[in-house]
């Protein structure tokens, strides 16, 4: 049976008041005109998934940088992880799945090769120059950088996009005070990435053997996952083990941020987009005593995998290549490609080349810097 009916209805009969429609998205930069059959979000993410900074997530690491190995995750597998939770928390609290779609596709899309490592590196090679960040450096990627339409710089992506990148913009290490509290999709990003960051990064430090199994599950929260996984199987193998429990924590974790938020909804009584804005804290977040065991097991990834010597070794090769990079391409910015060079007068050179360097897989910044070290006297 055929249907006339438009993203626009589709989102009066699904979404709660609190969620943002599409027919009420605040535009573009550069005003466009509306597609036929697919809403303004449903374009962001179109643009965002065909954009080459999306395309090269793939081969940047997310925390074990110089690791070499299959299994752990990239930037864009953790970028689809965090999609797909964010998409099923959006979906039971009838939220706008496409919004958040788009915001889960673009939130680590600015980061530079080597992680957190390459982004520290930048950082302060540009310290005199108004610094690096990786969630701003994401907006200067969709609103300058990329050139992929005759219209536009950037994506020209839409203003609820932008504004929920923006809110994540860190100075100085603290967050920027935000007067106004982001929409709900932004907040169910932000706690998807959280929970992908909490279970994944202790998977892939178990498979790289940088942890044991014993050892996470002295963390309460684990060792509470573990319990009921046990209580269902009664004898798995450590590797069936591990996998089992990922999945119970990733279940814990979106039931009690879906049950938390969706009581503190219905006590707070919201009931549109902008009534969130003006609270104190967010509504979108895990229980008390969830958020307490959540920041244990924070503390304690912290301490054993990020500050793993294997991990600070790979970390101090990476960033004396980029470091060496920044300061042989300042000297010579010339030797840029154009896409870049062609910003050097008007943002100076120290963010021309921070761009080209950001813009780099792991794998191209490592034969990059071998290559031209090589070729210097």
């Amino acid at each position: 049976m055929e249907t006339n009916d438009t993203p626009f209805d589709r989102e009066e009969d699904l979404l709660a008041p609190y969620a943002l429609r599409s027919s009420n998205s605040a535009g573009r930069m550069c005003a466009e005109a509306s597609h036929p059959y697919r809403g303004p979000f449903q374009r962001d993410r179109d643009r965002i998934v065909h954009s080459s900074a999306y395309r090269r997530l793939a081969h940047k690491t997310q925390v074990f940088t110089g690791i070499r190995g299959d299994y752990h995750r990239t930037r864009l597998t953790h970028t689809l992880e965090v999609a797909s939770i964010a998409r099923t928390m959006g979906r039971v609290l009838r939220l706008n799945e496409d919004l958040i779609e788009a915001l889960a596709l673009m939130h680590d899309i600015g980061h530079p090769p080597f992680g957190h490592a390459g982004e520290d590196v930048l950082d302060q090679c540009l310290r005199d120059h108004g610094g690096f960040n990786h969630n701003q450096h994401a907006l200067r990627i969709v609103t300058l950088l990329e050139r992929r339409y005759p219209e536009f710089p950037g994506l020209n992506l839409s203003h609820e996009v932008l504004s929920g990148q923006q809110s994540r913009v860190k100075s100085g290490g603290e967050a920027i005070e935000v007067i106004r509290q982001p929409l709900l999709e932004v907040q169910v990003v932000d706690a998807a990435d959280s929970v992908a960051y909490d279970s994944h990064d202790a998977d892939d430090a178990l498979e790289l053997g940088l942890l044991t199994l014993e050892e996470l599950l002295e963390v309460p929260l684990w060792h509470e996952a573990a319990q009921r996984v046990k209580q269902r199987y009664t004898s798995l193998n450590d590797t069936s083990l591990r996998r089992a429990v990922i999945h119970q924590l990733i279940e814990t974790l979106v039931s009690n941020l879906i049950d938390t938020t969706t009581r503190r909804l219905e006590e707070e009584g919201i009931a549109q987009p902008s009534a969130v804005a003006n609270y104190e804290y967010r509504l979108v977040g895990p229980s008390a005593s969830i958020l307490e065991e959540k920041t244990q097991l924070e503390s304690f990834l912290y301490e054993r995998v990020y500050r793993h010597p294997t991990v600070l070794a790979e970390r101090e090769l990476a960033s004396k290549a980029l470091s060496e990079m920044f300061d042989r391409f300042s000297r010579q910015p010339a030797q840029l490609p154009e896409s870049y060079y062609q910003f050097v007068a008007s943002d100076g050179v120290e963010r021309a080349v921070c761009d080209f360097l950001a813009g780099m897989t792991d794998r191209y910044a490592l034969d990059e810097h071998g290559r031209k070290t090589l070729a210097t006297p």
